[in-house]
Formats: C-alpha cells, structure tokens, sequence
C-alpha cells in the first residue's frame, strides 16, 4: 500500500515547499540559510527540507517573545477570559484538521495512524483543559500577626516571561502542547524547539495558532539541532527553559541554566517497574504488561520495561506476554492491520539493536522477539521479551526506548519492592493484584511519580506527570503543571 495514496491535500500541500521557521507572527528562512530533511522512518525517504535555526535566529526568536511579553503589548493588554476563548478556539481548530495532524505525525514519526490521532485528540483536549484555567489564576490573602498595626497581605500568580521549550521526538505534538498551553495559559511568550526528527506538526500548529489570532511573537518555533536548543538554554533573555527528553540532556539543559539561574522544569527518562503478583487477574496483567512495554514501539519514558512476576506464576505470564508480543503487527503507518510502527530514526534502530545483542551476549534468552531489523527498508523493529537478565545488565539499567520488555521472577514483596526501586529513574511503576491492600501497600512504596495499579496508561489531562530522583523536577499538567509556569509575589500593604 502506497503511502502518498492516502495523504489528504492539505497535507501533500504542506510537503510540497521547504517549512520555514516561525518567528515573530512570520514565516522565514534561517538566518545561514541552512536546511535539513525530516525523514519517514518507515520509508527512509526524505519528506521535506526544513529551516535549521542557529543560535542567531534563537536570538531573534528570543527577542520576538520579549517585546511580545512586555507591558504595553497586545499580548500583556489580553484579558484572561480573551486568552480562555483563544484558547478554546485552537483546539477546535485542531479537531478540524485533526486527520492532517495525523497524517503529519505518521509520516515524521512512524507511529500508526490510530496512535496519531489519539495523540491529536490529546493535543486538541489540553487547550480546552488549559482555556478554563486562563481565568482561575488566583492567588490568596494572607493574615499577618503584628502588634498594633493592621496589614493587608495577598499573593497573585504572574506570569514568568519568555519560556523555552524543548521538546522530544515520541510524542510530537502533545509534547509540543504540553509547554506551549500553559505557557500561553498563564501569559508567558514561548520559543519552542520540536526535536530535529519530527518537526512537522509542531510547525502546523504554529500556522493554526497564528489563524486562531494568537498575537506575533507570543509563540515562535525553531526546528533545528541541538545547537539551538543549548543557544536558548544560555540566552539570558529566557526566564524559564522547559524540556522533556532524556536524563543525559536534562543535566546538562540544568547546567546550562544555573548561568543566570533561570527557572528549569525537567520530564526526563524512565525505567518503570511493574510488578505481577501471583493473586493478580493474568489474563489482565498479560495485556496490561504487553501494553505497558510495547506502547507507541516503546518509545515511552513512562513505559513499564522491567516486568517483575512472582515465581509461582512466571513462566505463564512469560508465555502470555511473549505470544501478545508476537501477536503485534509491525509495519506501515498506514496500513489498517498495522499495530506497531518503525522506530523514529536510524540512530534510535542502531541503540536498541545493540541493547539487545548486548544482553543476548551477556546470556539473557529471547522469549520474543529478535536482535534483528524486522524489515529490509525502514527502522522496524520486533517487539521483545527478555528473561535469564542480571539487575546489572545494560538492558535492565539503562532506557532503551525501544519495544523491548525484560521479565524476572520474584518471591517476596520486599525482594521485588528493592529492585523496583534500585534505578537512578523514578518516574512511573504499576502493581497488579486482586488483593487491594497489596496493590495500594505497594504502589505506597515504589518510588515514582505515577504508579499504576491493576493498569497501565490509563491519563487524564487532569493529572499531574512528573518523577523523582533522575526522572526530572517539577510537575506537567493539571493545576499542579500550571504553577511551574507562574511567579508567586506577596504584596503588603498597611492600613493606616
């Protein structure tokens, strides 16, 4: 089945021309001139060529969104309740090209078409979410306690200024919405950076934002490499940087942040435990851990990649979860039977190749699965079970990122609750047991931003995301995510 076949206009439009950067209300070249090509991942074919910001156009981007930000601006001068409606108005926006958006994301990032537009019914759901918060930033007054003199003491909510995002390449476009909406909510201005493997609906949905009457320079985006993304980490025109990605790259955006102490929040990887319980329903636990490894071709910070399962029951959830594996369709987005697509590069196919061939060397057996491309032409890659692992294995320690889940046996709580929690990452677990107790005594202890008990990706645009330890600082979402966006003043007045 030929892709091209399918494509909507709209979209075999936006492919037709070079994409350029957004940067003030306007659409432009990089300053050098320079230009990539974003690759389909299940073809290995070039898609388009794409504007490659430098560090000059961060620059300009930068100062766009400040003078965008400062009093005076049409932007300062938007009342919440006009920031609600825009708001409002973008994600109706984005339910309308909704099939656009999908077919976007399939080609720049391999995932299925099903899996698209989930991620676009996300996207259009968070500036909904978002709109009704636009009014509801509020602060709180405060009694003080000074002898014989009368305060009044209140907080208000401000917004911090220019945010920088950077954002990965798995999740594309609700990545990109998860710092633009509350950026834009609380009444910051934004220099987004998509990552270089998928630029492609951040780069519509700044076209959409613009069509939706957002003012010039409150959002810019500047697809490029990481050269960009460090030039805004250091600019000292950024009051914020918000990234998501991986742990390596978050300690260094930290690093390059402490220069003038901007304000950082950080999503960074995962190694999620999740454990089986010999009382658990299998048949649910089965599918729930398939789900849990092999969700969007593993390509998940939050994915449960260490399966542990109590010894009485391991060989038959080993079966269950290596017959589901192999139950998996991998192939084109846009195939109907498709169930799994290609990784999103070369550079990710060559990584999780390795991990495996890695453990296979150090002795760990395949249950599912295979050390080998799935494909001749594509970065495809069999989902993978692994068992007869170490805890000191690479493929136990490390993110792989890939659909690659290790399975080993435990026989105590306390056994499997310590090597649950032995990794640097923190940011999600899961617990299945039809004892509740269990589940939630559990869950209790496992030291993760969320944990799951009795499923597996179950969100809500409601809930706060974040991990502990090595996973990153701060929150994302909910009422919790808004807050990293603001600045808490108190002001004091006295009653004479």
């Amino acid at each position: 089945m030929s892709e091209t076949s399918h494509l909507l206009p709209a979209v075999s439009s936006f492919l037709s021309s070079p994409r350029q950067l957004l940067i003030d209300g306007e659409w432009v070249d990089a300053k050098d001139g320079k230009t990539f090509a974003t690759v389909n991942p299940a073809t290995e074919e070039e898609l388009v060529q794409v504007s490659q910001a430098s560090a000059v156009d961060a620059d300009r981007a930068v100062a766009a969104a400040r003078t965008a930000f400062e009093d005076g601006s049409p932007w300062s001068r938007m009342t919440p309740r006009d920031r609600s409606h825009l708001l409002w108005r973008v994600g109706d926006l984005i339910e309308e090209h909704a099939e656009e958006f999908a077919q976007l994301e399939s080609l720049d990032n391999g995932k299925s078409l099903t899996s698209a537009r989930g991620d676009v019914g996300v996207a259009a759901e968070l500036f909904r979410y978002f709109a009704g918060w636009a009014t509801k930033i509020e602060g709180t007054t405060i009694p003080m306690s000074v002898p014989g003199r009368d305060f009044h003491a209140y907080t208000r909510r401000e917004p911090i200024g220019v945010v920088a995002g950077i954002v990965p390449w798995n999740f594309p476009l609700t990545m990109a919405c998860f710092k633009i909406v509350p950026s834009i909510t609380a009444g910051n201005t934004i220099v987004l950076k998509p990552a270089e493997q998928t630029p492609l609906t951040a780069l519509r949905l700044g076209e959409l934002l613009l069509e939706a009457g957002l003012p010039a320079g409150v959002v810019n985006v500047l697809p490029g490499y990481g050269d960009a993304g460090a030039a805004l980490v250091d600019h000292a025109g950024v009051d914020k940087v918000a990234f998501t990605g991986s742990t390596e790259v978050g300690r260094k955006i930290a690093a390059g942040a402490s220069k003038n102490l901007k304000k950082v929040s950080l999503e960074l990887g995962g190694k999620a435990p999740n454990i089986v319980f010999a009382d658990a329903d299998l048949d649910a636990a089965i599918a729930g851990a398939a789900l849990a490894g092999y969700f969007n071709e593993g390509q998940c910070c939050v994915n449960g990649s260490r399966l542990y399962v109590q010894r009485e029951v391991f060989d038959q959830v080993v079966d269950g979860v290596a017959a589901a594996a192999r139950a998996i369709r991998v192939g084109d987005a846009f195939d109907p039977a498709t169930t799994m697509g290609p990784l999103v590069s070369q550079e990710q196919h060559e990584k999780v190749m390795g991990y495996v061939r890695g453990a296979v060397a150090d002795g760990a057996t395949l249950a599912a699965g295979s050390p080998d491309p799935a494909a001749d032409r594509g970065y495809f890659f069999s989902p993978t079970l692994i068992t007869d692992v170490t805890e000191q294995m690479a493929v136990q320690t490390d993110e792989i990122f890939g659909p690659v889940i290790t399975a080993v046996p435990f026989d105590s709580e306390d056994e499997v609750v310590a090597a649950a929690n032995n990794t640097v990452y923190g940011l999600a677990a899961g617990v299945w047991s039809r004892d509740l107790g269990t589940a939630h005594r559990v869950g209790s202890r496992l030291r993760a931003g969320t944990v799951w008990l009795n499923t597996w990706h179950a969100d809500d645009v409601t809930l706060p995301r974040g991990g502990y330890k090595q996973s990153g600082w701060g929150r994302e979402l909910g009422a919790f995510g808004l807050d990293d966006y603001t600045e808490l003043k108190t002001v004091i007045a006295e009653l004479r």
